[in-house]
């Protein structure tokens, strides 16, 4: 798998449009990790789901309601989260948020077009 750029610039990174209208930007990744910026207006929200990548995240903005397995919370800015592989989680945005995720090893769905 290709290694991303060392330096990833939002303005150039493509946006994503997820369902719901949040959109996803993968800005930088390298053999086993990726980092992605995530914007999230208010009511939109990501579907139950699980996948096999640790995440990690950090609220960078807003606010919104996690759900990682039976555990549930309201993040603000500053506030961070850990979602280990395989177990089921979802998201909603109560405000206009940004999160920023890294997840490991890489989503490769989540890279960009060659």
């Amino acid at each position: 798998m290709p290694v991303g750029p060392h330096f990833g610039l939002q303005a150039s990174a493509p946006p994503v449009e997820l369902p719901g209208g949040a959109l996803r930007r993968t800005l930088v990744w390298g053999e086993r990790m990726l980092f992605a910026e995530f914007r999230l207006p208010a009511g939109a929200g990501v579907p139950l789901h699980r996948h096999p990548h640790e995440q990690v995240g950090y609220v960078a903005s807003g606010r919104l309601e996690f759900t990682v397995g039976d555990d549930r919370r309201v993040l603000g800015p500053g506030d961070a989260y850990f979602i280990p592989g395989d177990v089921p989680h979802h998201s909603r945005a109560l405000e206009d948020s940004v999160v920023i995720d890294v997840f490991s090893p890489v989503r490769e769905e989540y890279l960009p077009p060659a």
